[in-house]
């Protein structure tokens, strides 16, 4: 391959759904763009500009769009790679990198740049309150990329460790399994009254978050579309006077009354 022209590519978090979650950067780079790369669902989220080519493409390709966007930016397009949230959280950032690395050498020649956006569990915990507050991680518990040993050994080890858990994509039409085998093992490890969040399609117009315990949930009604949050032994759920709750992990681990 001949060396690259003057393209770009950026790989742009468009944040959960609403415009307003969108940062100025990222319209920005959005706007600037001659070519927009991402899955069918995200691209369908934008209002292609004048001379804007739109490629939108199926769940699972991600390498070959990765590919399919350095292919055009060596070629001097000004790309944007269009991830959900953030593109580096469970995202098209990492396969961006992994599609340089397995690629031409000149690819590592290009302007890339990864640009942040809110990702789900931020939003989440901001309807919350502040159930990120102590220490937390974030599990993804599809098994398309990994071996489901390994996400229940991560998980496992999360749950013992008291971490607060953020759980993504817990659950799909072709793997209903995966988060009801989540919840079994986390009820071995945890207290029944452990805070649980099941937030699902935030800040968009179907809105759903439901505060209840380890003990009372039903994992069954998580979707790919919902955000489950595990709390620590020290989460609290503190009830508002509407009946809802507000949801925190204090940053001291000094026993609460």
């Amino acid at each position: 391959m001949s060396e690259p022209r003057h393209g770009s590519l950026r790989v742009v978090g468009l944040g959960p759904g609403p415009a307003h979650w969108l940062t100025p950067e990222a319209e920005r780079t959005l706007a600037a763009a001659t070519d927009i790369v991402g899955y069918h669902s995200y691209v369908a989220r934008l209002v292609r500009g004048a001379g804007q080519t739109l490629h939108a493409s199926d769940n699972g390709d991600e390498l070959l769009r990765a590919q399919s966007a350095l292919e055009l930016a060596a070629t001097g397009a000004h790309v944007a790679v269009v991830s959900g949230g953030d593109p580096g959280v469970f995202a098209m950032a990492a396969a961006v990198f992994e599609a340089i690395e397995l690629g031409p050498l000149a690819w590592r020649a290009l302007d890339v740049r990864v640009l942040p956006g809110v990702t789900a569990m931020l939003a989440a915990a901001a309807r919350l309150g502040a159930p990120l507050g102590n220490d937390f991680c974030a599990l993804n518990l599809s098994d398309n990329l990994k071996p489901w040993s390994i996400i229940e050994k991560r998980l496992a080890l999360a749950a013992e460790a008291d971490f607060v858990i953020a759980l993504y994509n817990p659950a799909s039409r072709a793997r209903p399994e995966q988060i009801e085998r989540a919840f079994a093992l986390l009820r071995r490890a945890r207290s029944a009254s452990t805070v649980v969040v099941f937030a699902r399609a935030v800040g968009r117009a179907d809105e759903q978050v439901r505060v209840t315990t380890l003990g009372d949930a039903d994992p069954g009604s998580a979707d790919m579309q919902t955000l489950v949050i595990i709390g620590a032994s020290t989460t609290r759920a503190l009830e508002r006077s509407d009946g809802e709750h507000w949801v925190y992990s204090p940053r001291s681990l000094r026993a609460l009354p």
